[in-house]
């Protein structure tokens, strides 16, 4: 790997945190919304993901992130089921759903699954959170006659490009290695140390990190190990280029302990650049999990995604 700029040191850091740590947190009262209509998904079977359906109207899917309970989008995904037909992925292998396929790949294998099921809606919009937004993006690329449209919440298309903008697949590697072998060597109590240290870099809501690190710890160690691997060595910038799938892009910035501004917006323009006619915005005020630090504003930004 090349030499590291100053500015880029914050970002590595920030990577190497999320690269062993990265997972969900959102706390939701049932108070917040009334009872949703949960209504049978359509016939599928998967031991890649599940799916949770609820409400009437145009399709969405939310896809959680790495280590993540699809409760991460209940809130969002409760008020949504009053004017669609929500519905919530959960990824095999992470709080607690069974996996199954050892040291396999885990990405590929869940974008193929997602692309069955999307194939029985109606051009449904993606909605997805880092690690899923990098699997509907993927998605998109590959079977854009099934996406209506896609909003990456806080992902990148090369993760990996937080290491310095000369970062690649291979250079990349031996850090995902490391990342993996982290996940798998810890012992249960320094593990629970390590995700409780990390939750304070992904958000700033208190209550939502208590419930990232249980999703964490619920979360089997083989599968996070295989998604890490995965998800550090995928560049889905080469695909960019020839997307026509409608793209909004929605990235954090915290001045207070997160990403400054302009680092952001430097680093979402740059990863973005070869996609035509991406909407970038930033959220200000929120670390990794935008749902959980600026829930309204993401909402309104939700609504205006499926407005367009």
């Amino acid at each position: 790997m090349s030499k590291i700029s100053a500015p880029a040191k914050t970002l590595r850091a920030f990577a190497l945190a999320v690269a062993v740590g990265w997972a969900a947190g959102s706390i939701f009262s049932p108070a917040q919304a009334a009872e949703p209509t949960r209504v049978e998904a359509p016939a599928f079977a998967s031991d890649r993901l599940s799916i949770e359906v609820m409400g009437q109207g145009p399709d969405v899917i939310l896809i959680p992130g790495f280590a993540s309970s699809r409760d991460v989008w209940r809130p969002l995904a409760e008020r949504l089921s009053a004017t669609h037909r929500v519905h919530l992925v959960q990824l095999a292998g992470f709080s607690g759903e069974p996996w199954s396929h050892g040291d396999g790949a885990f990405v590929q294998p869940a974008v193929n699954d997602l692309a069955r099921y999307a194939k029985t809606l109606n051009k449904p919009a993606v909605i997805g959170h880092s690690m899923g937004a990098l699997t509907g993006l993927m998605l998109a690329q590959q079977h854009p006659e099934v996406v209506g449209r896609l909003m990456s919440v806080d992902s990148l298309p090369f993760f990996s490009a937080l290491y310095g903008p000369t970062a690649t697949a291979e250079t990349a590697r031996p850090f995902a290695e490391q990342a993996a072998a982290g996940i798998l060597n810890a012992d249960a109590a320094g593990y629970r140390v390590q995700q409780e240290r990390t939750a304070g870099g992904m958000m700033r809501n208190e209550a939502g990190r208590a419930a990232m690190v249980e999703w964490s710890m619920a979360s089997d160690r083989q599968a996070m190990a295989s998604a890490i691997r995965d998800v550090m060595t995928t560049d889905a910038r080469l695909g960019l280029a020839a997307m026509t799938t409608p793209v909004w892009a929605v990235y954090a910035a915290d001045a207070n302990g997160g990403v400054p501004s302009a680092m952001a917006d430097a680093m979402w323009s740059r990863e973005y650049a070869a996609l035509s006619g991406v909407k970038l915005v930033r959220v200000d005020d929120s670390r990794h999990f935008i749902m959980t630090d600026q829930p309204e504003r993401l909402g309104v930004l939700v609504d205006e995604f499926l407005a367009d």
